[in-house]
C-alpha cells in the first residue's frame, strides 16, 4: 500500500524513480508521481498507472539529479490528481506564480492533521487537497530555517500517527530527508557516482543497489552526495547496520502468464518445497535457538493476522488444538488491539504476515506484548521485515515475490510453516511419537507433488469459472478444518471477480443462510474424505432441496457423483490433515478463471492494496 522512491544523484535520477514505482505497483494504488529539483520543484501527477506518468515524464522532458516519486492509495481524499503525490508547499499566502519551496511523500496516517491544518491555516497557508499528507509539507515549510534536516527533525515530533515521508528543497538541491513512524522505511547506499536512496521496500531498488539500511521507528536521515547521517527519535546520531538484500527484480517477471496472480497460483509447489528445504527433522529450533525453552514454557497460543493470513490462522488453530493440544485462540489483528482480554504471560504470541509490515498486525504485536506476553512469534515471508525484527522466534517462508493483491502461494507457504509449528510444539510436548513425525513429514515432503496435480485439474475449473460469470452471489461451504478454507475460497472470489461470496460452516445452513439458496445461487462446497463427510453430504441435501446448484470438491473416495444439480470435481487423492492445502488450490483457479471471463483487474482489483500499512 503506497509506496515511496527518492533518491540524490549525479545523474539524471528520474528513470530510476520510475522504474522504482513500477516495481512497486504490485503494493496497490490508485494515482502516481515524481518529482525532481530542477530550476526549482518540478513534477508529474497521473491518476493512471505508472506508465502512463512514465509517458508523461518522457513528453514533459523533465529531468533531475534530486528526486522523490510515490505510488498512492486513497485514505484522505479521493484519487484525484490535485491529491496524488508529490505535495508542494508554496509557503503562507496563495501559491500565486511563486516558485515551490518543499516537496514530500507520505506513507501512511497523520491522525492529527486537523489540527495542524488549522494552525498552518491560521499562519497563511492555503490547501489545495484533501490529504493529510499536505499538512506535512506545509509543516515542514514552516519550520525551514535554511537546513532541512532540522526542520524534518521539528516537524515529526508535532506528528501524531504512522508515516514514512521523503522530502527535499528548492534551496539545497542535492538532499532527501525521510522519516519513519509506524510505516517501512529503508535507505539505499549507492554503488557509484556517490548516490543514496530511500524507498519503502528493497525491490523498488533491485539492480540499483542491493547495500540496504532497514531504518528503525523514530529515525530521520539526511541523503546527500557520497554520505548520510541517521539520528534515532531523541535526535542522538546513530549508526543502523547496512544489509546485502539481493532483491532480484527477475522475481517480478510475468513470464509466459497471463496475470502475476496466475503465475502464482502455479508456484505453488516450488514455494513449499523451498520452505520446507532443509527440514530433515521436527524440532523446534527450526523456529529460532530459543525456542526449546519457550515451547516447553507456553500453555497456550494466540495468532494474530488480517486477511488471508487470518484464514490460515483459523486453519492452524484445529492442528494446534488436535495434534499439539495447546490451546489456541486467532484473533483479527486489527479488532483484538481495541478491546479488552484476559492476557496470560505463558501464551506464545503467532502473527501471520506475508509482508512483515502489515499495520494492524504489527500494532497488535506490541499491544499484546505491552500486556505482558512476550514470548512471540512470526510466520513471515520477508526476512527483513519489521515483524521478524520484533518477534523472537520466526519461520520464513519461502514463497517469493508476491505481485497479485489476491494472496496464493503465501497463504499456502504460511498452512506450511504453521503445520511444522504445530508438530515442533506436539514434540516439546512430548505428544508427537516418531512413527507420527515421519508419517507428517512423509506426507509433507510430498506436497509439491501433490499440488502438482491439482494444478493439472485447471480444464475443469475454468468449465465451472464459465458458469459463474453472470453471477452476482455465491455461497461457500466446509466444515471442521476445511471451514477456513470455505472462507478464503469466498474471499478470493469477493477480492478480484467483484461477485458477492459468502462462507459458513456447512452445519449453519439451516440457521439462517439457507434463506439465500435458490437456482441462481451456486453453492460451492469442500467435501474430503474425512469424519465429518455424511454430515456434509446431509447438508447438500439440504441445498439441492431447495434448487440450489453444487459444486463439489470431493474426495476420490466420497461416493459423490455429478448429477442434475451437481457438478463433482475429484481431487486426486485424500490428504488427511494437509488436506487443506490441496482443497484451497481449486477454489483459487475458480476466482482467477472466472475474474478473466468477467475481464476484471486481476491483479491489481479496485480499491485494495498488497501490502496494508495503514490502520
Amino acid at each position: 500500500m503506497c509506496g515511496i522512491v527518492a533518491g540524490v544523484s549525479t545523474r539524471n535520477i528520474v528513470p530510476v524513480l520510475v522504474q522504482g514505482l513500477q516495481r512497486l505497483e504490485y503494493r496497490g494504488y490508485d494515482s502516481c508521481g515524481v518529482a525532481v529539483v530542477a530550476n526549482g520543484l518540478q513534477r508529474a501527477r497521473s491518476t493512471a498507472r505508472v506508465a502512463e506518468l512514465a509517458s508523461q515524464v518522457s513528453t514533459d522532458q523533465l529531468e533531475g539529479s534530486t528526486g522523490i516519486a510515490h505510488t498512492r492509495w486513497a485514505t484522505h481524499g479521493a484519487p484525484v490528481v490535485h491529491n496524488a503525490h508529490p505535495h508542494f508547499s508554496h509557503g503562507p499566502g496563495a501559491p500565486d506564480g511563486r516558485p515551490a519551496r518543499v516537496g514530500l511523500v507520505h506513507n501512511g496516517i497523520i491522525e492529527n492533521h486537523d489540527e495542524l491544518r488549522a494552525a498552518l491555516q491560521a499562519k497563511g497557508y492555503v490547501f489545495t487537497s484533501q490529504t493529510d499528507t499536505e499538512v506535512i509539507a506545509h509543516l515542514v515549510d514552516s519550520l525551514y530555517d535554511g537546513d532541512l534536516f532540522e526542520a524534518v527533525k521539528l516537524a515529526v515530533r508535532q506528528l501524531r500517527g504512522a508515516y514514512a515521508i521523503a522530502v527535499f528543497c528548492k534551496d539545497e538541491p542535492q538532499r532527501v530527508v525521510g522519516a519513519r513512524e509506524g510505516s517501512p522505511l529503508i535507505l539505499g547506499v549507492g554503488l557509484s557516482d556517490h548516490e543514496n536512496f530511500l524507498a519503502s521496500d528493497a525491490m523498488a531498488l533491485a539492480g540499483v543497489t542491493d547495500q540496504i539500511v532497514y531504518l528503525e521507528e523514530g529515525d530521520v536521515v539526511d541523503l546527500q552526495l557520497g554520505k548520510y547521517w541517521i539520528v534515532n527519535r531523541d535526535h542522538e546520531r546513530v549508526r543502523r547496520e547496512v544489509k546485502t538484500v539481493l532483491a532480484h527484480s527477475g522475481a517480478a517477471e510475468l513470464g509466459p502468464y497471463r496475470h502475476y496472480m496466475q503465475k502464482e497460483i502455479f508456484e505453488q509447489p516450488r514455494a513449499i518445497a523451498d520452505t520446507l528445504e532443509g527440514v530433515e527433522g521436527i524440532t523446534p529450533e527450526l523456529f529460532g535457538d530459543a525456542a526449546h525453552r519457550t515451547f516447553k514454557d507456553i500453555d497456550q497460543v494466540l495468532i494474530l493476522a488480517c486477511g488471508t493470513s487470518y484464514y490460515s490462522g483459523c486453519t492452524a488453530k484445529y492442528w494446534l488444538e488436535a495434534i499439539a493440544q495447546v490451546p489456541t485462540q486467532v484473533e483479527i489483528a486489527s479488532e483484538y488491539r481495541y478491546r479488552t482480554s484476559v492476557p496470560n504471560p505463558r501464551t506464545l504470541v503467532v502473527t501471520i504476515t506475508q509482508s512483515g509490515e502489515t499495520a494492524d498486525t504489527l500494532a497488535a504485536l506490541r499491544h499484546a506484548q505491552s500486556l505482558g506476553m512476550t514470548q512471540t512469534l512470526t510466520i513471515c515471508n520477508v526476512a527483513t521485515s519489521a515483524m521478524v525484527r520484533e518477534c523472537k522466534l520466526a519461520y520464513i517462508t519461502r514463497a517469493g515475490v508476491e505481485i497479485g493483491v489476491a494472496s496464493t502461494k503465501a497463504f499456502t507457504t504460511q498452512l506450511a510453516g504453521l503445520f511444522l509449528l504445530t508438530l515442533a510444539l506436539a514434540q516439546s510436548k512430548g505428544r508427537l511419537t516418531d512413527e507420527a513425525e515421519a508419517h507428517h513429514l512423509k506426507a509433507m515432503r510430498h506436497l509439491p507433488a501433490a499440488l502438482s496435480a491439482v494444478l493439472a485439474l485447471e480444464p475443469q475449473i475454468i468449465s465451472w469459472a464459465q458458469d459463474f460469470t453472470t453471477k452476482e452471489n455465491a455461497l461457500f461451504l466446509g466444515r471442521g478444518l476445511h471451514y477456513p478454507i470455505a472462507l478464503e475460497g469466498a474471499l478470493k472470489l469477493k477480492e478480484i471477480t467483484y461477485i458477492h461470496a459468502e462462507a459458513y460452516a456447512a452445519g449453519e445452513l439451516k440457521h439462517g443462510p439457507l434463506a439465500l439458496v435458490t437456482s441462481e445461487m451456486p453453492v460451492v462446497t469442500v467435501a474430503p474424505n474425512d469424519a465429518l463427510l455424511e454430515k456434509l453430504k446431509s447438508n447438500m441435501q439440504e441445498v439441492r432441496a431447495r434448487g440450489g446448484l453444487l459444486y463439489v470438491l470431493a474426495d476420490a473416495d466420497t461416493r459423490i457423483e455429478s448429477s442434475e444439480g451437481i457438478r463433482v470435481i475429484r481431487m486426486p487423492e485424500h490428504y488427511g490433515p494437509l488436506s487443506p492445502l490441496l482443497h484451497v488450490v481449486p477454489l483459487q483457479l475458480l476466482a482467477y478463471h472466472t475474474a478473466c471471463a468477467r475481464g476484471t483487474d486481476v491483479d491489481k482489483p479496485r480499491n485494495l492494496a498488497k501490502s496494508v500499512t495503514v490502520e
